[in-house]
């Protein structure tokens, strides 16, 4: 099964592009998404750690569809500090997600290590350490150099039970490039962070500048390959649009759903006003053209 959303919901600029204007007094953004998605990833744990009671919030917020999954990133102090974490932290972030664990809703937490994490044995000892501590949950791993894209690495994470994170990102000379690779049957995970070459590594570039870009049809085909493969080499697939400066990872995810799947999609009105290459599709599906984005027909 093919899970497709994008990686948080708390956005300023999507309002008016993704969420209505007007809205009634009981809108959540979260309820909005489940309409179009079935999945989100959630990035506000890296900041702070996950609460019992807002995580059993949005585990309520979905409870009448049955196969709405959310992905919960690591928080930053396992990640981005190496080593400076405590029992606490880790009983902290356990305890948070426990509502998602129970009620069958967590696909995955995703341990993101930033770009300064390099292929050394230490810092392989430090991964596996973590692979440890958060043993029987569902992990899937990113990095982002292109030195960790070795065989004797991906049978590591096989043997951790941990899956590789596939990810599209600016390529320059020591980047980790697209790919299919698969170290878990159970599932497998992808996440498009964008091209935006110019942001990508610009000190003084916030987060809305690096993420804004928006994927071309042609650029997601390629990634369409890619995520029928892993369909064929494990159970589920996890796919994040992270794009999401003004809504263009909401353009994008509802694009890969209509080229994954073929079937008819619901489209937010707002967003096809702000993104007529969505038009596209919704022409193509009045008309009846639902097998459009067939394997064979993936390249049109």
């Amino acid at each position: 099964m093919y899970y497709i959303g994008t990686a948080g919901w708390s956005y300023k600029d999507w309002e008016g592009i993704v969420y209505p204007r007007k809205k009634e007094t009981s809108f959540h953004a979260l309820v909005f998404l489940s309409r179009f998605l079935n999945f989100i990833e959630i990035n506000s744990t890296f900041y702070r750690h996950p609460i019992f009671n807002i995580t059993l919030s949005w585990v309520k917020r979905v409870e009448h569809l049955q196969d709405f999954l959310f992905a919960v990133k690591l928080n930053q102090v396992f990640t981005h500090t190496k080593g400076d974490f405590s029992q606490i932290d880790v009983d902290r972030f356990k305890s948070g997600i426990e509502p998602l664990i129970t009620n069958n809703r967590l696909a995955a937490i995703l341990m993101q290590f930033p770009w300064s994490f390099a292929h050394t044995e230490a810092n392989l000892e430090y991964m596996m350490n973590l692979f440890k501590i958060f043993s029987g949950y569902p992990l899937t791993l990113e990095i982002r150099q292109g030195k960790w894209d070795h065989p004797d690495f991906f049978k590591t994470l096989s043997e951790y039970k941990v899956g590789f994170c596939n990810i599209d990102q600016p390529v320059f000379t020591n980047s980790i490039r697209p790919s299919s690779h698969s170290t878990n049957p159970e599932f497998s995970y992808v996440r498009l962070h964008g091209r935006n070459y110019k942001n990508w590594f610009k000190k003084d570039a916030g987060r809305d500048a690096r993420y804004d870009y928006l994927y071309s049809s042609d650029e997601l085909d390629s990634w369409v390959k890619r995520i029928k493969d892993l369909g064929k080499k494990s159970k589920n697939v996890y796919i994040v649009t992270n794009n999401h400066y003004r809504g263009q990872a909401m353009a994008n995810a509802l694009q890969l759903k209509n080229k994954i799947s073929g079937e008819k999609l619901d489209i937010p009105c707002e967003l096809l006003k702000h993104y007529p290459v969505l038009k596209d599709i919704v022409k193509r599906i009045e008309k009846g053209q639902m097998d459009l984005f067939d394997d064979e027909q993936t390249s049109e």
